[in-house]
């Protein structure tokens, strides 16, 4: 049976954790699967699913990783070690140099480059690119989550456009529908005369809650928000609700084990990000027939919404033009069924056979 290791960081409630506990998972259906862990804190930790073979690492840093990975890969030696995020893939790549180890090494970039090292210092951007543009045109292959970060990664760290490869996340789990009839979760989801706006995610600057909070204070009274995960931005926000007068109309939820009961019994679900990777929350909004509306931010929302076909796509930051597609699209919502079709190519089992595909793992892994 083919043998696949993959290697991540278990560090918060990030969509990437997520991401990888649903493909391993899937994954593990088909090849013998290794998960390295660098790290396991977070609530993602729970999911790691039991087909696999859990390996964890006693390094708490990736950058003090390679030496364990480096005899992980002189004993064990898989036909394939996939590596999500950047720290961990430039400590793998480091690692396998060491060895003499036939295992294929691929990158899984989730994120824009230029816009999460937008806020570094010029010596810490510089530093980053440099050691990325120097490592990994050493991996066999790089996965972009999104063609907004294939061509992202493209362009700053000089790569050649064929040894960068986009496979969409496997946003959607198999039993989406079923999690989604879990019992109605909080009173304001079975009230049909106020709807519910759902904004979901880490609340951190880069996630942009504050405009969706001043967008959601200029409509009408009836209209409730809830919004669903943590960060160190809570307390603000909260604050924020308070000074604009809508504080008895949202809702802060906290993270949630089982989003989909919520998400599927709100009116809208509303991405206002400053940037993205991906948007994972997107495609499960879809798949649940939920009308959307996102910031056209870098990248991945207008991927998945296709240019604005699927859900309002609005500028970042854009209070007014928020509000405004958010009351148009509560009046005028896309038909749910039209929304489910769009959102087939971010199931799970979809995007794990482009990985077996990809990774040379397909030809004999058929029952």
């Amino acid at each position: 049976m083919p043998h696949l290791a993959i290697l991540v960081s278990y560090s918060g409630a990030g969509g990437v954790e997520r991401v990888i506990n649903l493909l391993a998972g899937e994954l593990a259906q088909k090849v013998r699967v290794d998960l390295l862990t660098i790290k396991q804190q977070g609530p993602h930790v729970d999911g790691i699913p039991r087909n696999v073979r859990l390996i964890p690492l006693t390094a708490r840093h990736a950058w003090t990783a390679s030496s364990e990975i480096a005899a992980y890969l002189s004993s064990e030696r898989p036909d394939v070690l996939l590596v999500a995020k950047d720290r961990a893939g430039r400590a793998a790549l480091r690692a396998q140099r060491r060895v003499d180890s036939p295992s294929r090494l691929w990158l899984q970039i989730h994120t824009n480059m230029t816009q999460s090292l937008a806020g570094s210092g010029r010596i810490s951007r510089a530093w980053r690119l440099a050691a990325m543009r120097r490592i990994y045109p050493l991996a066999d292959g790089i996965v972009a989550v999104s063609r907004g970060v294939r061509d992202d990664l493209i362009r700053e760290c000089r790569l050649q456009p064929e040894r960068v490869h986009v496979i969409h996340n496997p946003a959607i789990p198999r039993d989406i529908e079923q999690l989604a009839q879990a019992p109605v979760p909080h009173p304001w989801l079975a009230d049909p005369e106020r709807p519910v706006i759902i904004g979901m995610g880490r609340l951190t600057e880069q996630k942009d809650f504050r405009t969706l909070l001043a967008g959601f204070a200029r409509l009408p009274s009836p209209v409730r928000l809830i919004l669903l995960g943590d960060g160190e931005q809570r307390a603000a926000l909260q604050r924020l609700a308070d000074e604009l007068g809508v504080a008895e109309r949202v809702l802060f939820a906290g993270f949630r084990k089982n989003p989909y009961a919520w998400l599927a019994r709100a009116r809208l679900f509303v991405l206002s990000s400053r940037w993205e990777g991906f948007g994972n929350v997107l495609a499960e909004a879809l798949a649940l027939g939920v009308p959307c509306v996102s910031t056209d931010c870098p990248s991945g929302p207008s991927e998945i919404l296709d240019g604005g076909r699927f859900g309002e796509l609005v500028p970042v930051a854009d209070v007014e033009r928020l509000a405004i597609a958010m009351q148009e699209t509560l009046t005028r919502p896309v038909d749910a069924e039209r929304l489910r079709s769009a959102a087939s190519d971010f199931r799970v089992e979809v995007s794990a056979a482009r990985y077996l595909a990809l990774l040379g793992l397909a030809s004999s892994t058929s029952a």
